[in-house]
This record gives C-alpha cells, sequence and structure tokens, in this order.
C-alpha cells in the first residue's frame, strides 16, 4: 500500500519479477521496462487491464497481452528521452557522454529536439511533453513521500568561488544535516551550490571548502558548459556516494544546465508545471537567496499560494540579503504588506544571512 490505496506501478525489472512470480500482472502499470528477455513470463501470467506504457517485447508477448486486454503503448522510435519513464533522472543519466562534450550527452540532445519541436504544432510532439512532465511528477511525487522539504531558490548567476556561492552551499548543507530533504530549481549557481551542500553533509566538514577549490576553476556554465560539468564530476569523484537532494530544471531553460549534485533530478519540458510542482513540494519552506526575475517570480507564485492558503496553512517563507530584498530588488516591503494581517504573517521572514535560516525556520515549524 502507498499512500492509503494499492501500488500498482512496476517501474524496474527486479519489480516485474516479484509480481509475475504471483501469477498475475492484471491491473498493473507496467512503465518503460525492457521485457524482450520476458516472453514466458507475459505468456504465462494474467495481464488483464494491465497497462504496459514503452516496454519492449517480443511480437508473441505483444500479441498475447493484448488478447488478453491489455493496453500497450509501445515505445517511441528515435526519440533522446523516455516519455514513459517510471523513475527521476541522475545526472550520470543526464551526462552520459559527457567526455565527448556536453553536446553529445542526453541532456542536450533532449533539449535539442525540444528548440525543435516546441513550435512545429505537432500535437505528437506537444503529447510527447505532456507525457513524459506527467510521468516526471508521478516519479517526485513517489520519490518524496513523506519527506520534508525545504526549497532553497536563488539566482542562476551565482558564481562558483563567490562567497554568496560558499554560503549557499553551506546552507544546503546545514538543512539537509538537520533531517530535511533540499529542493532547488535543479540549475547552476544557487541552485547547484545548495545541491552541493547536501551532497556533502554526509562528507567530514573540510570536504566543502576543498570542494569550492576545486569548482572554482570552472565559475560558470559559460563559455564552455563542458568543463563546468566536469569540474562537477571531478568532486563528485573525490567524495562518491553523496547525500540525496532534489534537483527540479527544465529545458524551457534549456541553456541553463542540469548541476551534478542533486542526488535525483526532476526535469521538465513546461516551465509552469516544473515551477509550481517545485513550490507546492517544499512543505517545510522555501529559503529565498539572493536572483533576478526568476527568483521574485517565484516569491510571488509561492506567496500566492500561502495567500489563499491553497495548500492549507501557510508554509516558511525566509528571505536572505536585506539590502537585496528591500532596496535593489525591494520584494520585501511588498510580501510584507500582503501578509498583513493574515495568517502568512507569521510565516515569512527576512534575515541578513544564511546563518540565519535554520533557526527560523525552526520557529516556525
Amino acid at each position: 500500500m502507498v499512500n492509503g490505496y494499492m501500488d500498482t506501478e512496476i517501474e524496474t525489472l527486479a519489480e516485474f519479477d516479484r509480481v509475475a512470480a504471483r501469477g498475475s500482472l492484471g491491473g498493473y502499470r507496467i512503465q518503460s521496462v525492457n521485457l524482450l528477455q520476458r516472453t514466458f513470463a507475459l505468456l504465462s501470467v494474467d495481464t488483464s487491464s494491465a497497462v504496459f506504457l514503452g516496454c519492449p517485447m517480443e511480437p508473441d508477448a505483444a500479441v498475447k497481452v493484448r488478447a488478453d486486454g491489455a493496453l500497450v503503448f509501445p515505445p517511441v522510435p528515435d526519440l533522446p528521452f523516455d516519455p514513459y519513464r517510471g523513475l527521476l533522472y541522475t545526472a550520470d543519466e543526464l551526462y552520459a557522454a559527457l567526455p565527448q562534450g556536453y553536446e553529445a550527452t542526453p541532456d542536450a540532445q533532449a533539449y535539442a529536439w525540444f528548440q525543435e519541436t516546441k513550435d512545429d504544432g505537432d500535437v505528437f510532439s506537444s503529447m510527447l511533453r505532456s507525457l513524459h512532465d506527467d510521468a516526471v511528477s508521478d516519479a517526485l511525487d513517489e520519490h518524496l513521500a513523506g519527506a520534508r522539504v525545504v526549497g532553497v531558490m536563488g539566482g542562476h548567476a551565482m558564481a562558483r568561488g563567490s562567497a554568496q556561492y560558499r554560503g549557499a552551499a553551506e546552507l544546503g548543507r546545514t538543512l539537509s544535516r538537520s533531517g530535511v530533504t533540499v529542493a532547488t530549481g535543479g540549475g547552476p549557481g544557487a541552485m547547484e551550490a545548495a545541491n552541493l551542500g547536501a551532497y556533502l553533509a554526509p562528507a567530514p566538514d573540510e570536504a566543502l571548502p576543498e570542494a569550492l577549490e576545486l569548482l572554482a576553476k570552472a565559475p560558470s556554465f559559460v563559455p564552455s558548459v563542458s568543463d563546468w560539468a566536469r569540474a562537477a564530476f571531478a568532486v563528485r569523484g573525490r567524495w562518491p556516494g553523496g547525500g540525496d537532494s532534489v534537483g527540479i530544471p527544465t529545458w524551457f531553460y534549456g541553456h541553463e544546465p542540469p548541476n551534478a549534485f542533486a542526488g535525483h533530478i526532476a526535469k521538465y519540458f513546461a516551465n509552469a508545471t516544473r515551477e509550481d510542482g517545485l513550490l507546492a513540494r517544499c512543505n517545510a519552506g522555501v529559503v529565498f537567496l539572493p536572483g533576478a526575475a526568476g527568483t521574485v517570480q517565484e516569491i510571488f507564485d509561492n506567496a500566492t499560494l500561502n495567500y489563499y492558503e491553497s495548500r492549507g496553512e501557510p508554509t516558511p517563507m525566509v528571505l536572505v540579503g536585506r539590502a537585496h530584498w528591500t532596496e535593489h530588488l525591494p520584494a520585501w516591503p511588498l510580501l510584507r504588506a500582503l501578509a498583513a494581517g493574515r495568517p502568512l504573517e507569521s510565516r515569512i521572514a527576512l534575515v541578513d544571512s544564511v546563518d540565519e535560516v535554520t533557526a527560523v525556520l525552526a520557529s516556525m515549524s
């Protein structure tokens, strides 16, 4: 049972074998499992009312399961992503073939496909994007079930080697060590720094300054995504098996590559789905580091959910950087005015530095 209902999704070959051994796959949804070597099982067990999403299988097996009343959605050929995927991405998956350059990676190829098809008016392309994004949302919900999630938002331009980047990394490490799951927009800058901190949370304290020094050799994904990503994988190689966190990037902003430190990556084509889903899943609060238009948008997207209590009681919102949010981009005065007299008022805070964040979040919990 999962969240009170029977879990009928099969997303790995091991799960398939375990269920098939019971004698029936009836009613199950099998997502992107290669079944070419499971013809005997498919011919032997009941598959009535099953749904096979992108599962390669031998023709005899496909005929039999259809005769049972199963629905079979075949794999889509020549596509650089799997629209039926059952699991979240990993950095290793998105950056496969990085030694040949970023352009050879599945991430870059999916972005290229999106650029070619996003305005072509082809309903098939838009359907594939929608299927993919819905499958990713389902996988994200499964991964985060029962977790306390704190979001860390901030600008993509925050350079490795800067004091702000170091602060964001220290914040990610502190949050992760406190037992929450760190979630970010999954891209460079502040997002990468927070995921880096969570990745190094199990490591000794001295690992972080060493990692920051290694990363500073490639401070930005401009001009070379390849060099930027290779520096990240060098850090991962130096400290393998890091802590988990979540990154939620988008191919809509595909010029911003995903960072390699999020343990699980929910990458979307539709940015609106990504933005709303990211904020909605931050059930233990959101921290807003200095950023520009994207971060401002996230502040007020989150404020809207909290203002109308769309998810129940408002969740904490902590803005970091008093001068940034009161003078440079004065979002704080507007947020405070919006919250006045409502339950949201006690759930917002403005702090000077990342050192204050965990205590403020704890006071609001």
